[in-house]
């Protein structure tokens, strides 16, 4: 005997058991004159009490008078036998319990019966509606009971308002949990000043776990309710969080979120993950961490495996792109999923991530100044964040320089993604080029050539330059230009460490300002400039006055010359050249002269009025 013989026996057995179990509330003593077919199963009734209360059913009967009908078939009757069998019950006046498990069976069936108040008072339909409006809409567990039943009974229940009934009762519901749980984080401060405890456990988003086992279309409804009734986007990216894990975990190669092993089969039925991943994507809050940066890249490599819409991987990538500067370099490490030949990592995706955080920091350097130096927006990455992207970048790099698919383009591309004051020390970048350059040996000169120009070889550590001076691997013109900074940098070293004269001061910071301004970011540089540009007003005042010392001179040694002789001109004249001292050195005979008096009361004024400038 085959398996197909051998379920025949258990499908009649069952219905036999159903025709059983229904003849015990059906009339014994009065013989059924109709028979009801509902999806395969009959039920022998009455008549009378079906007319009474169905207008569907009294419509049937009306119309094969004539014929005494004794078959009716129901077709797409919701619910099936199951909730046509609690509808008969009614019917018959069997006391049976509405509960938030039937009720949507109960109100559709209702509907499709025509069991209204236009044929009974008090029917099924009116019963119904009066159990989902005062019991199941006050019960947030209860509505997403409800909203269960109701994937097998669309659209007859999105029809008749029973799912979005549910949903805003479920939005309204978390609202009001949320204020309630805001009002007991409120806490009185040393000051005797109202404040919200952080530290405190937040109790009202029990309803995370609940929402996880809807379906993704009606879970989405309710999301986008919540969003509209003002629910916290932080319990919304939880939810998100938390619905994502157990939907897309369900096949592991679709949620991998450290991303080190490579996938090359892709299932075949991803269909459902993929509508997850897209409608999760569309729902994330606007505001940032919000949802851990994790979980966004583990949302990129799921759309990235399962070929999602261009839209939802670029919305991805440009999340991901603002808060670039919080990620790890598992995160950057985007397996590849395309064919055999093609890169390790994902690279390209990981080039728009870096394009994203670039053109965020180039929007605000369009902005005017004052918008740029003195705003502490978050949308604009400070020297922290490009220091620690750039840092996340040099290592990215040399973990894929080995691979032998990397093309040269490729790398020089990512390699370049971060504007030039984001990197202050080329260490990391040096130590990427020497990996890529010992792992693709075959590269011209010309190719080592523009790889090496990316360094700087100014911004190379002591170890670092004495690496790459005896690095065989780099061109001959990188390395003679490693020998000429070292060499700077020693002349530079003794030059401090001797008792040589050192430089005019605003001449030194002029020049160290200029080689430190490469390496700040827009806010920064515009500090240093600021303090350069006092700087030289303290000079330019130190001039002015001196020019002045120098006009009083002039007069006197005009007057002299009329006044006197050439012999007492001459006299006068070293005298006053005596007093004037042009280049600042003065000997200790000169020390108390009334000129040197004079310019350290001018370097007071001079002070005075820089101060008041500023």
């Amino acid at each position: 005997m085959d398996r197909s013989d051998k379920q025949q026996p258990q499908l009649s057995l069952a219905k036999n058991s159903r025709q059983q179990r229904n003849n015990e509330w059906i009339f014994r003593d009065v013989p059924s004159d109709i028979t009801i077919q509902v999806n395969g199963g009959a039920f022998s009734l009455h008549k009378f009490p079906l007319v009474s209360r169905s207008g569907r059913i009294r419509k049937l009967v009306a119309e094969h008078r004539d014929s005494d009908i004794s078959r009716v078939e129901l077709l797409n009757l919701p619910g099936g036998a199951e909730s046509f069998e609690l509808a008969a019950k009614f019917c018959y006046g069997i006391n049976f319990e509405i509960t938030s498990g039937n009720v949507a069976q109960l109100c559709c069936a209702s509907d499709y019966l025509e069991m209204t108040e236009e044929f009974s008072k008090d029917n099924l339909g009116s019963r119904a509606e009066e159990y989902l409006e005062c019991i199941v809409c006050k019960n947030l567990e209860m509505c997403v009971e409800v909203l269960l039943q109701c994937e097998s009974l669309l659209p007859l229940a999105d029809e008749l308002k029973i799912v979005s009934r549910c949903i805003d009762a479920i939005a309204s519901k978390a609202c009001v949990e949320q204020i309630a749980s805001s009002f007991s984080r409120l806490e009185y401060s040393s000051s005797g000043r109202l404040h919200m405890n952080r530290q405190a456990k937040c109790d009202g988003d029990w309803w995370i776990e609940d929402l996880s086992v809807l379906r993704v279309d009606l879970y989405q409804r309710v999301i986008t309710a919540m969003k509209c009734r003002g629910v916290r986007p932080e319990s919304i990216g939880a939810s998100l969080v938390n619905y994502a894990q157990k939907e897309l975990t369900k096949k592991s190669s679709l949620w991998n979120p450290s991303g080190q092993t490579k996938v090359d089969v892709i299932p075949v039925s991803t269909g459902h993950e993929k509508l997850v991943v897209e409608t999760i994507v569309s729902l994330l809050p606007v505001e940032k961490l919000v949802v851990p940066i994790t979980f966004l890249f583990g949302l990129l490599r799921s759309a990235v495996m399962l070929d999602c819409t261009i839209a939802c991987r670029l919305d991805l990538e440009r999340r991901i792109g603002s808060q670039l500067d919080i990620a790890t370099l598992d995160d950057l490490l985007i397996p590849s999923f395309k064919h055999a030949g093609d890169t390790l990592f994902d690279v390209d995706t990981v080039h728009r991530i870096l394009v994203n955080f670039s053109q965020q920091d180039d929007s605000e350097e369009d902005m005017e100044d004052g918008s740029v130096f003195e705003s502490d927006s978050p949308h604009s990455p400070s020297q922290t964040a490009l220091f620690k992207v750039s840092k996340l970048l040099d290592n990215y790099l040399a973990e894929i320089a080995p691979d032998a698919n990397l093309k040269l383009a490729k790398f020089l591309v990512i390699a370049d993604a971060l504007p030039e004051h984001a990197r202050t020390v080329h260490d990391g970048l040096y130590r990427a080029i020497d990996i890529y350059l010992k792992a693709h040996q075959g590269l011209s000169d010309t190719d080592k050539k523009k790889l090496c120009k990316m360094i700087d070889f100014q911004k190379l550590s002591q170890e670092a330059g004495a690496h790459a001076a005896q690095n065989e691997r780099l061109p001959l013109q990188s390395i003679v230009q490693v020998l000429y900074f070292e060499q700077i940098r020693l002349r530079n070293s003794l030059g401090c460490s001797g008792e040589d004269e050192p430089k005019p001061m605003h001449q030194s910071w002029r020049i160290s300002s200029g080689a430190l301004s490469a390496a700040m970011s827009p806010r920064d540089n515009y500090a240093s400039l600021r303090r350069e540009n006092r700087e030289l007003k303290l000079e330019l005042a130190r001039l002015r006055m001196r020019l002045n010392d120098l006009e009083r001179e002039h007069v006197c040694m005009k007057r002299d010359m009329e006044k006197s002789n050439s012999r007492k001109f001459m006299s006068s004249f070293s005298k006053k050249i005596g007093k004037l001292s042009f280049f600042g050195h003065s000997s200790s005979r000169a020390s108390t002269s009334p000129s040197r008096q004079s310019y350290r009361t001018d370097s007071k004024v001079i002070e005075r009025t820089c101060a008041s400038t500023d």
